[in-house]
């Protein structure tokens, strides 16, 4: 899983079951919320991660059957694929969320004896050096 999501809460779900033929074919509503740090400002923010018709055909006979249990069939490992497909790729706290770099411009700004302001960057710094 990634390091900037973590899974806080239970997941909540509405789902209906039904057999079709030589099937079971299941409906329903995911929700769970997630802790997440953003991709670009490492800040923590929560998201509600919901899949709204969600949807799972699972065949009773053939090569690719479920597994029963009397009359019970596990869908954790369905639905644990289904969320972590809809996870974010690089979750972001705001979409013009401007992350760690309007901080380190901040810093860099500096101020000559003139009282001009010029910017400075890791290749001036480099620039410096006298090897």
């Amino acid at each position: 899983m990634d390091e900037l999501i973590e899974v806080r809460g239970p997941l909540f779900y509405d789902l209906t079951l039904q057999k079709a033929g030589p099937s079971i074919l299941a409906r329903g509503k995911l929700e769970l919320t997630l802790d997440c740090t953003c991709a670009r400002c490492l800040g923590p923010f929560e998201e509600r991660l919901c899949l709204q018709d969600w949807t799972l055909h699972l065949p009773l006979a053939g090569p690719e059957k479920v597994k029963l249990n009397d009359d019970l069939v596990d869908l954790t490992p369905f639905i644990r694929e289904d969320i972590l497909l809809e996870f974010p790729q690089r979750p972001l706290c705001d979409r013009d969320c401007a992350g760690l770099a309007d901080r380190s411009n901040a810093a860099a700004q500096k101020t000559d004896n003139a009282g001009s302001t010029q910017s400075s960057s890791a290749w001036s710094e480099l620039n410096k050096l006298k090897l």
